[in-house]
């Protein structure tokens, strides 16, 4: 087992001068996070995906309009696969245009485009926008739900069951907040452009305005999303993300007491998160960490690394006190496919890991001939 101090495994992040003058600085300890009056709540670095804050986050809630989000996730698929476009018209049913709660205010029979139903539903929160986009993917808002049940199995919402694409109370229509961050996060990572969508701050249509409900877009500049929720049973619901500096947050805060508590209670999240943590990028994906030897290939060493870039979220100015260490398997053997992992790479701070994830071959190393496995036998005889 290999261990270097960050500072020295990665020369690129450091000048040299802190290289040579960088001394352990010992932790101080970091606070208790914000006591929040909530069914349940969570924060967590996007990038690292480690959590700050949690307290019921694996509680089934009903999600009321945070809903909306996986019904986003799954238009924007459709979108990306080439199956619809934004400048589709979609044809308002009557079901759309009487669906109860909030509205974008389509009208029955009118045509719409899909890029404006998506802002009403965004932006408004419009019932009738999403039952809109609903049948215009899959038929009927009851088919939609299964698109949208597939997804969140895709994305591993084991706690997750949708019925409608609106959040209207239902018995079997729940979340956690755990689950519905995972689908908050998948939409930023995958569908960064449409993402932008949920930072627009007020839509208009059919000569009607309306502010979008996530408050924080007004009170926080580094708030760039996400969406709001509310009904009688839900409670007021609100998952936020942050960008300060290289740093992104996620906060989920579901069934408080009101609108400002919501805000109140995500804006404290936040604050904890940046203030008493930082994000670090450790290693890039593809960045070679190590060369290993490999027995019986057609070339003798195979360079390490990782498939994704790697994140730390540590308490601030830890930065030095972190330890990177690498376990490769004993006695590579050709062949080796590219990806095959091959070891771990381990992280820690003072002592206690911090991350564990694997060490990949970049590249493949086909099997050697036989004048080179012979040669490696007898040298691995000898070892």
């Amino acid at each position: 087992m290999f261990v270097h101090r960050i500072a020295t495994l990665l020369r690129t992040l450091l000048p040299l001068g802190l290289l040579l003058a960088a001394t352990a600085v010992h932790a101080a300890p970091v606070p208790a996070p914000p006591k929040i009056a909530a069914s349940g709540y969570l924060l967590k670095d996007f990038d690292s995906g480690r959590i700050l804050a949690e307290e019921n986050a694996d509680q089934r809630l009903e999600p009321a309009s945070l809903t909306k989000l996986m019904t986003a996730y799954v238009v924007f698929q459709e979108l990306r696969d080439g199956n619809i476009r934004l400048q589709d018209q979609v044809l308002v049913s009557k079901k759309a245009w009487r669906t109860p709660g909030s509205r974008m205010f389509i009208e029955v029979g009118k045509k719409v485009t899909v890029e404006d139903l998506l802002k009403g539903m965004i932006v408004q929160s419009g019932n009738d926008a999403s039952v809109a986009l609903a049948e215009y993917v899959a038929g009927s808002e009851d088919a939609f739900a299964n698109l949208m049940n597939e997804k969140a199995a895709q994305l591993g919402m084991n706690d997750t069951h949708f019925v409608n694409a609106t959040g209207l109370p239902d018995p079997e229509h729940y979340t956690t907040p755990r689950d519905i961050l995972k689908v908050a996060a998948a939409t930023i990572r995958d569908f960064p452009e449409m993402y932008r969508i949920y930072s627009v701050k007020e839509f208009t249509f059919n000569k009607i305005r309306q502010r979008n409900r996530n408050g924080l877009l007004w009170r926080d500049e580094s708030v760039d999303g996400m969406k709001t929720g509310h009904t009688k049973a839900a409670g007021y619901c609100l998952v936020a993300s942050a960008r300060r500096n290289d740093m992104r947050l996620l906060s989920v805060v579901m069934g408080t007491a009101s609108e400002d508590a919501r805000l109140d209670a995500t804006q404290a999240l936040l604050n904890y998160g940046f203030r008493f943590y930082q994000t670090h990028r450790l290693y890039g994906a593809g960045e070679v960490l190590s060369r290993a030897r490999v027995w019986k290939g057609e070339q003798e060493k195979v360079p390490l690394g990782l498939e994704q870039d790697l994140y730390v979220t540590i308490p601030r100015r830890q930065y030095k006190n972190l330890e990177a260490g690498m376990r490769v398997d004993p006695q590579l053997m050709a062949p080796i496919r590219k990806g095959q992992i091959l070891g771990r790479v381990e992280v820690s701070l003072e002592g206690e890991p911090v991350t564990e994830v694997p060490l990949v071959a970049l590249r493949a190393v086909a099997e050697g001939g036989l004048m080179q496995n012979l040669k490696d036998s007898v040298l691995l005889w000898f070892e």
